[in-house]
């Protein structure tokens, strides 16, 4: 089965979880429909093309799939490339959950493709927000329409998760250029055939810089620089990878020849702060890759649940039955069907927080944004290397071999709880940095959206709800229960109890957002249905919410237990793994 785009549920999330931003309903069809048709008949037919092909290297070039360079120029052609820029650069300027709904289908579809663009919007938040009016004039317009691509070079070899170690060197040359002299590993799309140029953003140290990551600058290092001629800069490899085969991933080296001319992004010194914002776009935005190939994983296992028969059901006239018909089979499928949409109500709600924070709620929509970020990116991305997992579990057999395309899910899926900061590091930034925010009135203010929903649930008499209301109010106060435990931690001086429990509480505050996420679409459904609309979907809206109210939510005790142990282990942790 070919990738198929959820375009009603996508719409019907966005209205009725995280709003349209202003958009026309019917407006937002539009758009999400073409993004759509532009997913299933374009991208789609070369992600197994990509994966198998690869990307070969020779003599310092890179050479994209078949197919590749077409797709990405009518893609660009398309306008897709800016949906939520600027419009004086170009852009549309549509809202983010608009652009990431899109994102969602264009990485369902083909992720390996979808990173490129996703690496764009990136550099483009960090010019806009950062750069000079010169360079935004220079090179602003060519981001925003995908003429040129642009990286983001931040990994070296010895400093991966941490900055503070960046040995890359950065000397002003006096006419306002810089000579960049370094090397950089896990660049995506650091050489490729899509386009004449690149935009290179690059993390460097200039000379006398404070040490650690207060020492940091940011750098637009083009790969082709304004006479026409070549900048000293050159892809010294790719790297042969588990999955997303057909995204070249580059080692990339600077200053063979004297040092690469590039341009300071911001203030020197102070590049952390335009790295941010760079990676920030970028970790809501693997996060919707978490939901894209969550979707195409689950598209795919349920088609092949219905066609692959095997064993009697219960109660079955035929000698076998589709498996899709054994209880056991429901409940994978169930579980992926449920993981996804909530998983995609998370990462749209941030969307919205990230629109929200240029209008009137101001800083309150941004502190929720950064509350949510690493929650959508690492929520989002577990639940994808689960789900395609299962995904290859429905599929038995077939889906160990590569024939039916099930592996090929989970292998491009499992670098997305690494890249953009692992699962890890977004748990201690959820622990660590964002819940004090305000004094831990943004993560209060969460929870209260949350208990919103379970007692929108209560007021209701709809009985297909069933025990919706009690599993989902068990949640936030479990929840609630953790949160006031880490703060506590974090206020008595007691980090490791905190950083301890950080990931099981990422993952409960996650299992939470997404059951109040799922509840307000099945309340949404239930008023529909009341209303006299006679959409099936409806029906199953509400039956996939309650699915993962009294089938999932349930952990949540568990992990709240988790959370309140602390850092109990951390005292013996040595002993443990010694043996």
């Amino acid at each position: 089965m070919s990738y198929r785009a959820p375009v009603a549920e996508i719409l019907f999330t966005l209205r009725h979880v995280a709003g349209l931003g202003g958009v026309d309903p019917e407006d937002a069809q539009a758009i999400l429909t073409e993004a759509g048709r532009l997913a299933a008949d374009v991208l789609a037919p070369l992600n197994r093309v990509g994966d198998r092909h690869g990307t070969p290297f020779a003599a310092g070039r890179v050479t994209t799939p078949p197919g590749w360079r077409d797709a990405y120029a009518t893609f660009t052609a398309g306008g897709w490339n800016g949906l939520s820029a600027d419009p004086d650069y170009g852009g549309q300027g549509l809202p983010k959950a608009l652009d990431a709904a899109c994102a969602e289908m264009w990485n369902g579809a083909n992720l390996a493709f979808g990173l490129c663009p996703l690496l764009t919007q990136g550099g483009i938040e960090a010019l806009a927000t950062h750069g000079s009016e010169e360079l935004k004039a220079r090179y602003l317009d060519k981001l925003v329409s995908g003429e040129w691509p642009a990286t983001m070079n931040l990994t070296e070899s010895q400093a991966g998760s941490d900055l503070a170690l960046l040995r890359t060197r950065a000397e002003p040359v006096g006419d306002g250029t810089y000579r960049i002299t370094g090397a950089k590993i896990y660049i995506t799309y650091g050489e490729h055939d899509l386009s004449e140029n690149i935009v290179h953003l690059v993390l460097a140290r200039l000379k006398n810089a404070p040490a650690g990551t207060r020492g940091i600058s940011l750098f637009l290092v083009p790969k082709i620089l304004q006479d026409g001629s070549a900048n000293d800069l050159r892809c010294s490899g790719i790297e042969h990878k588990l999955g997303i085969n057909a995204s070249p991933t580059c080692s990339m080296a600077f200053g063979d020849d004297g040092g690469a001319t590039g341009w300071l992004i911001g203030q020197e010194n102070k590049g952390l702060a335009c790295m941010f914002t760079m990676m920030n776009a970028a970790r809501l935005m693997v996060g919707v890759q978490g939901v894209g190939v969550a979707e195409a994983a689950t598209q795919k296992a349920s088609a092949y649940a219905a066609e692959r028969r095997q064993g009697k059901a219960i109660g079955a006239a035929e000698a076998t039955s589709p498996i899709i018909a054994h209880p056991d089979v429901q409940r994978m499928l169930l579980t992926m069907k449920a993981y996804t949409a909530a998983a995609r109500g998370i990462c749209y709600l941030t969307a919205a927080a990230l629109d929200a924070a240029h209008g009137p709620e101001g800083r309150a929509a941004h502190d929720r944004a950064s509350l949510l970020t690493p929650v959508a990116k690492a929520f989002s991305t577990d639940l994808a290397n689960e789900v395609t997992s299962l995904g290859v579990q429905v599929h038995g057999g077939m889906g160990f071999v590569e024939e039916t395309g099930a592996a090929q899910f989970m292998r491009d899926a499992r670098i997305l709880g690494i890249y953009e900061g692992t699962n890890g590091i977004q748990a201690i930034d959820l622990t660590g940095r964002k819940l004090p925010l305000n004094g831990g009135a943004t993560v209060r203010a969460q929870i209260a959206w949350m208990r919103r929903a379970a007692e929108g649930l209560l007021k209701s008499p709809e009985p297909a709800f069933g025990h919706m209301a009690a599993r989902l109010r068990g949640g936030v106060e479990s929840l609630d229960r953790a949160t006031s435990h880490q703060l506590a931690a974090l206020a008595s001086n007691r980090p490791e109890a905190a950083l301890a429990g950080a990931a099981p509480y990422l993952r409960l505050f996650g299992l939470t957002l997404g059951g109040a996420c799922l509840a307000r679409t099945a309340l949404a459904a239930a008023a529909a249905r009341k209303a006299g609309e006679t959409d099936p979907a409806h029906a199953g809206r509400i039956a996939l919410a309650r699915f993962y109210a009294e089938n999932l939510l349930p952990a949540s005790g568990g992990l709240e237990e988790a959370v309140l142990a602390g850092g109990s282990f951390t005292e013996e942790a040595a002993l443990a793994l010694a043996v």
